[in-house]
């Protein structure tokens, strides 16, 4: 069931970045990709709202009667009102990053974004869905899914996760015209995927341990002086993660299948276009389930690392990185040094 949900959610987004690269020669498919865009919002919108307004209800006349179905869901009854301000809201922004006076502040700020460009307003459009997928994590509580998903028992993440990723790979490629305006062979070029020079390959495995380690000795220092993991983002990383790096295979997905999709999409797609703080950025907030905590500014510094390895050598050798990174790290949490990756 998990898996179809992330089909499912991919499939417009997909079908959307298709018609927008379509539009690149025809101005109706651009206007096409932008109300399908907009209507996809809408949607978004139309369920905050009401998600919203349930959340309102619980502190109303249904209090009571409300706060017990509430309970029994595992969910904070405010809660609700937080989800559905954090999908309304940056879906708003959604649909004005597609208007022409968004796109051309954008093109200011960002290096080498097109305003003109259809298929770049599209990419522009879909960072609001990272922001609404942090919201609405946030909203919910870290403490609450984690709760949910001790409830529901032992679950197996390994395929849920690999068809994520297959799924963000095929976005970017999609995103970078195949299917439209490029072959496959071109659109591995234009990600910078494409076959690693021995010492490129050495040196993404070196910097890729290097920086598990680094992280490792930051956090035990930052430690020592008070600042630590929040508690929430602790459970629920051992929830998450936890029977993964139990098996062979399991560290081997969170290694693997996180490098083939989000290094093809953020440091092969996304980072030629908006530049690497940005994108940086919007790689630091995919991970919803750290939600602002010290834990994302970690992310935040490895996906610098991962863009500058990006920007001086090809998508590949980034993609090594993230592999050995993710897998160390499992290594580690699998042997019991480490408390939570």
């Amino acid at each position: 069931m998990e898996t179809f949900l992330i089909l499912l959610t991919f499939a417009p987004l997909i079908f959307i970045l298709w018609l927008a690269n379509l539009g690149e020669m025809r101005r109706m498919r651009a206007l096409l990709a932008y109300l399908l865009a907009a209507l996809f919002y809408g949607s978004l919108i139309g369920f905050g709202v009401i998600l919203q307004a349930i959340g309102a209800a619980a502190t109303g006349p249904l209090a009571g009667s409300l706060g017990e179905t509430y309970t029994g869901m595992g969910i904070d009854p405010q809660a609700f009102a937080r989800m559905g301000l954090g999908l309304w809201l940056p879906s708003v922004f959604g649909i004005l990053f597609l208007f022409p006076p968004v796109r051309r502040s954008a093109g200011r700020i960002l290096p080498a974004f097109r305003p003109t460009s259809p298929v770049h307003a599209v990419a522009l459009s879909y960072t609001a869905l990272v922001v609404a997928n942090l919201l609405f994590t946030v909203g919910m509580g870290l403490g609450n899914i984690a709760n949910i998903l001790q409830q529901a028992g032992p679950t197996d993440l390994a395929p849920s996760l690999w068809v994520q990723e297959i799924m963000m790979a095929v976005m970017a490629l999609v995103g970078v015209g195949w299917l439209a305006r490029r072959s496959l062979a071109d659109g591995l070029r234009r990600l910078a995927i494409v076959k690693p020079s021995l010492r490129q390959a050495l040196a993404g495995i070196g910097v890729g341990v290097g920086l598990a380690a680094l992280i490792v000795v930051l956090e035990a220092l930052l430690g020592k002086v008070g600042i630590v993991t929040d508690a929430d983002v602790e459970k629920l990383s051992e929830q998450l993660l936890g029977p993964l790096v139990k098996e062979p295979f399991g560290i081997i997905t969170l290694g693997l299948a996180a490098a083939l999709g989000e290094e093809t999409l953020f440091r092969g797609a996304l980072q030629p276009r908006f530049g690497l703080v940005f994108t940086t950025l919007l790689f630091a907030l995919l991970h919803s389930t750290y939600g602002l905590s010290l834990a994302t500014v970690l992310v935040f510094g490895v996906g610098l690392a991962l863009g500058v390895v990006r920007l001086r050598a090809n998508t590949t050798t980034s993609m090594i990185v993230h592999a050995t990174y993710n897998m160390t790290l499992g290594v580690l949490a699998a042997l019991g040094l480490l408390q939570n990756i």
